[in-house]
Formats: C-alpha cells, sequence, structure tokens
C-alpha cells in the first residue's frame, strides 16, 4: 500500500493537506503523521471500494447477469436498489475498521516486500497459492461461525435476505460481517511475506470474485472451484458452501453440497419457465 500512498501523497494529498494549512492558518501535516495517513486512506479506500464496487457489480449486470432471475418469486421487489443501499451503509463503516491493518503495513509490520528478486520469481507464484488457501480457509471458518445462532442475527442474516442475488449482493452485508471476512486478507501479509504488486493483485481480485459469486452465471461446473452456482447454493440452503474460492473446506469439513442437481437443474427450469 506505500507505493499507492506514495503516489497519491505526490500527486493528491500533498496539494490537499498545503491548502488546507493556508486555511486554517496552521502548520501543514507531514506524511508521517498518523492522522493525516489515517485520514488520506480512509479517503482513498472509500473511494476505491465504492468505484471498484459500483464498476464490477455494474459491468456484471450488465453484460453478464441473466436478468430473467429478477422474476423469480424469491426476488425482493427493488433488490437491486436494496441491496446498493445496504452496501452504502456498511462500506464506510468496514473502511474505518479496515485502517489500522493498513497503518500496520505501512510502518513495516507486515511482511510485504519490494524487491521482485528478494524471494525469486517462482514464489511470487507461490505467495499467491498461499494467500488463496490461507484466506480460504479463515473465511471458511469465520463465516460458518457467523451462521451460529448466536452470531446469525446480529451479524449475517442481513446478507442473506438476498436469496437470489444480484452481483450487487456482493458487499450488501452488516459492516461486521464484511469486516470479519475481510480479515484474513489482511492478516495474510503479516504471517508470510507477499510482493506489495501481487498483493494489490490479489486485493484486486477478491473484489472481483465476490461479485462474480453474486452473478448467478453458472460458468464453470469445477468441483473446486467455488462458483456462482456453488455460491448460490449456499444462499438457498443456508448450512453449506461456506467456502469462498473452493470447494476444499466444505468438502474436508462435511458441508459440501453439489451444485449438479440442487441448482443447475432448477435454474434451467426457471428459464424454461420464463
Amino acid at each position: 500500500m506505500d507505493v499507492v500512498m506514495e503516489y497519491l501523497d505526490t500527486y493528491v494529498f500533498d496539494s490537499v493537506y498545503n491548502k488546507a494549512a493556508l486555511l486554517t492558518s496552521t502548520e501543514a501535516l507531514p506524511r508521517n503523521s498518523l492522522v493525516r495517513q489515517s485520514l488520506s486512506l480512509f479517503v482513498f479506500i472509500y473511494a476505491y471500494i465504492v468505484a471498484f464496487y459500483l464498476g464490477t457489480a455494474g459491468l456484471s449486470y450488465r453484460f453478464i447477469y441473466d436478468k430473467k432471475q429478477e422474476l423469480h418469486p424469491k426476488f425482493l421487489p427493488r433488490q437491486r436498489f436494496l441491496e446498493i443501499a445496504c452496501a452504502s451503509r456498511a462500506l464506510p463503516q468496514i473502511t474505518l475498521m479496515t485502517i489500522p491493518w493498513i497503518l500496520g503495513e505501512l510502518h513495516g509490520y507486515s511482511k510485504v516486500y519490494k524487491d521482485w528478486n528478494q524471494y525469486g520469481y517462482a514464489y511470487l507464484f507461490v505467495s499467491a497459492a498461499m494467500f488463496i488457501l490461507f484466506t480460504d480457509f479463515c473465511i471458511y471458518w469465520v463465516h460458518r461461525l457467523e451462521h451460529h445462532p448466536l452470531v446469525y442475527a446480529k451479524c449475517h442474516k442481513l446478507h442473506h435476505k438476498w436469496i437470489v442475488c444480484t452481483p450487487y449482493a456482493s458487499h450488501a452485508f452488516h459492516p461486521m460481517d464484511g469486516y470479519l471476512q475481510s480479515i484474513p486478507y489482511h492478516l495474510a501479509v503479516f504471517i508470510f511475506p507477499m510482493h506489495e504488486y501481487v498483493y494489490l493483485a490479489l486485493f484486486a481480485f477478491v473484489n472481483v470474485w465476490s461479485v462474480m459469486i453474486h452473478d448467478g452465471e453458472y460458468i464453470s461446473n469445477n468441483p473446486v472451484v467455488n462458483g456462482a452456482a456453488h455460491h448460490t447454493v449456499h444462499h438457498l440452503y443456508f448450512n453449506y458452501n461456506y467456502g469462498q474460492f473452493t470447494t476444499l473446506f466444505d468438502r474436508m469439513f462435511n458441508t459440501f453440497m453439489t451444485d449438479r442437481e440442487e441448482t443447475l437443474n432448477s435454474y434451467k427450469m426457471l428459464k424454461l419457465l420464463l
């Protein structure tokens, strides 16, 4: 994240804070000020996630999503608007809770590194695979624990309001739900090394993936990949398919339900009826 903040400080924030100092007759906040870093991170992360969410979900809805699904009896009136409104309320709060993780990275407490040769080029691919498996395992358990009766109503129930999802449901959840499921993405780089650009690319990827598994377009029937069909089973049948990227941990811990019989057939039937 430091490479992003360096660029933003140079071309955006230095000017903003200097102008603010002139207007208030005070000294401009230096780049190493925690107050300045926190404010800058909030502005950048919030702007990024809103633009990325609306852009990715919007493109998916426009070009991929089968809008016939909106005729499904379990599709709510004005659901697309409700999903966007829910996400709009959650994202500022999630951004605030995320800032300490990014500050820790900026101040050198993580294992993010800059030199491409530090661990070799092969490790770039190894670290990416480690990131996917580590976060998939952690999110599986966070997600599964969120279905515990003591937690579900207060935290995760809101996301299950969307039974037949649109891509906009990807970020339509309770703020604590979204934050808890995002923790593994931040925690990963405090446990094992990752190149800063690989880490940034994977962060973009996980947001795209979140949209893809809610778009209802069952492109892949791969038994290992947790695609939209597998995740639709979770929204329909509740206690199955908690994984984010793969079905490995659902299979390992006996919470996997296949999508072929349960979802694809009913989806095809719906298409015939509509």
